[in-house]
């Protein structure tokens, strides 16, 4: 079969560039690049940290046109992204507007330091903190 290689999750949003905002100015991740589909009136994104593939899996914003909301489901969980001082994270994800739903601290019953914030379409983001070069 060959070697697989996580490239990409997808979320769905209701706002595109409010969702855009959020991930590059309150995350800090790279608009890399936007495809559009007017015949069947759908948008996709991709973001990522250090220029995405083939160094780091990428997230892809789908947001149809006509859609301004969506159901999470009970299934869906979080999406993890390693940082190297959560603390230092979650000031500098409140002072640009993000919403911190889970201050920074260990995890119950384990010493390794997260903390989770919440997406402006409520999609929940865990930081996990990790030396740098982990």
């Amino acid at each position: 079969m060959g070697r697989m290689k996580f490239l990409h999750t997808m979320l769905r949003v209701g706002d595109l560039d409010r969702s855009i905002h959020f991930y590059t100015r309150v995350l800090g991740m790279q608009l890399l690049r936007r495809v559009e589909n007017p015949q069947y009136k759908y948008t996709l994104v991709y973001l990522g940290f250090g220029g995405g593939n083939p160094d780091q899996a990428e997230l892809e914003l789908t947001y149809n046109w006509d859609t301004s909301s969506y159901e999470h489901g009970s299934a869906y969980g979080h999406i993890a992204i390693g940082v190297p001082d959560a603390y230092d994270a979650c000031a500098k994800i409140k002072a640009a507007g993000g919403q911190v739903t889970r201050e920074a601290g260990p995890l119950k019953g384990g010493s390794t330091v997260i903390a989770f914030v919440t997406d402006p379409d409520g999609y929940k983001i865990e930081l996990i903190e990790q030396a740098e070069n982990a």
